[in-house]
């Protein structure tokens, strides 16, 4: 077994919106890029970060040469970044407003990738919008505005403020992330969605709520091999912070999936 872990992760998609926008140069190309934060979450943990491009149908390059499963088949794991809203057509719904309309592409190119690392027995991590395309991707449904559609709940996103808007998780009691932090039934975390769950997938367990408002902050598969997913963004929490939540150990449980993965 090698020594290091190769983690993918997918690329967040930066599509020309002319001429609406119109940056000129590289901005009129279609961008896959990492976040230098998630990857230095994950090389925090001891592991290798590697991106994974989406391959379009229509490209220069056809899926019968390149597949998702051939990078599912050679790295220990998938971490799913943050980024653009899901489609409501990806849960059976139309977009309420303009602004809410998503990134479909982006939806069918990670839904592949989850689907390629759980035939291939990997463990699947995912971040803020990660945890909503794997509600979805296993049947369950988002709230397209939480502040629209659930008016009486805390504000879940501040965009001035951004990473420095904050509020109190809760673990739920016998879950997974409870275990791992037996001296600390909740933590602070902080909060830069205006999406959120609405139906939880039956394949999910809750892990987390807001207890202000009980939204969904994490969620862990239920059987299977392993998938988990804050809604949070770990990678935006300092090492060390005096009040956020200490993602380190969250990290290295799901390095250890991926540890006990590729030893088989």
């Amino acid at each position: 077994m090698k020594d290091t872990l190769v983690i993918g992760v997918s690329a967040r998609i930066y599509q020309p919106q002319s001429p609406v926008l119109d940056l000129g140069g590289v901005w009129t190309r279609t961008l896959h890029y990492l976040e230098q934060s998630v990857a230095h979450w994950v090389m925090s943990g001891g592991a290798m970060p590697v991106m994974i491009p989406e391959v379009e149908r229509d490209g220069l390059v056809r899926r019968s040469e390149v597949r998702l499963d051939w990078y599912a088949a050679q790295l220990d794991g998938l971490l799913l970044q943050g980024g653009n809203d899901v489609a409501p057509e990806s849960y059976g719904e139309t977009p309420l407003r303009p602004e809410w309309a998503g990134d479909r592409l982006r939806d069918r190119y990670e839904m592949e990738l989850i689907q390629a690392f759980i035939d291939a027995g990997k463990p699947v991590f995912g971040i803020c919008r990660g945890l909503q395309v794997l509600n979805v991707h296993f049947g369950g449904t988002l709230l397209q505005d939480i502040g629209h559609l659930r008016p009486q709940s805390r504000s879940h996103v501040d965009r001035a403020a951004y990473d420095q808007l904050h509020h109190e998780v809760v673990f739920e009691p016998g879950s997974r992330l409870a275990a791992l932090y037996p001296s600390s039934p909740r933590a602070r975390v902080n909060s830069i969605h205006h999406q959120g769950i609405k139906d939880l997938a039956p394949a999910f367990a809750v892990e987390a709520r807001c207890p202000e408002d009980g939204m969904i902050e994490a969620i862990r598969r239920r059987e299977g091999s392993y998938v988990a997913a804050v809604q949070w963004h770990p990678e935006f929490h300092p090492p060390g912070h005096q009040t956020l939540f200490d993602d380190s150990a969250l990290l290295q449980d799901f390095l250890a999936a991926a540890r006990a993965a590729a030893s088989r």
